[in-house]
């Protein structure tokens, strides 16, 4: 049976808190689902990884410097949400620059080291570092799945639109009820 882990993208306080720089309401929103799967995938024994936006505090950046400023270092924006804890002995967390987990980081020697296979990928946001995290994900032979409910964007209808083309190109969108029950099943 191939491993599992669980990579959570970007659930840093800019993005979920109402204080921070880059706050949206949907991520605030899927923060109590991405919990309940977090403390699933900790039932079964996955592996967790948290992504975490960085931005070097006083160095150029070019994709920074097109953005309003978040995530800086050393800030309240890059610490992950309170709501999802980080358990220090078991979970990685992996400071990210770019949109994909993978790039620039050691996400991917992090799954290789575990013997993982299949990613759960939940998190923030869906059009821009879910949908590359997929798209490295599935480029580097890992079979990506994506849960509906734990994954936002600030428009419904772009999230649906990248949610589409995720499942239909890319990995799988599932419900929390449908991975719940493949966990469950030893599918995962």
């Amino acid at each position: 049976m191939a491993k599992t882990a669980l990579i959570i993208v970007d659930m840093v306080r800019d993005f979920t808190d109402p204080e921070g720089l880059v706050y949206y309401p949907q991520n605030r929103e899927i923060l109590p689902n991405i919990r309940k799967v977090l403390a699933k995938c900790r039932e079964k024994d996955v592996l967790t990884v948290f992504m975490q936006h960085t931005n070097r505090k006083g160095k150029f950046d070019r994709k920074a410097a097109a953005m309003r400023p978040n995530c800086i270092e050393g800030t309240f924006g890059t610490e992950i949400d309170p709501m999802l804890p980080v358990d220090e002995e078991k979970d990685y967390v992996i400071q990210k620059r770019r949109y994909s987990g993978f790039f620039g980081t050691d996400l991917d020697l992090v799954l290789r080291e575990n013997d993982v296979r299949n990613v759960i990928i939940v998190g923030t946001k869906t059009n821009c570092c879910i949908r590359a995290t997929v798209t490295d994900a599935f480029y580097l032979d890992y079979e990506p799945y994506v849960v509906r409910e734990c994954v936002a964007t600030n428009s419904d209808v772009v999230n649906e639109v990248h949610l589409t083309d995720i499942d239909k190109y890319l990995g799988h969108v599932v419900d929390m009820e449908t991975l719940f029950e493949m966990l469950d099943e030893g599918q995962l």
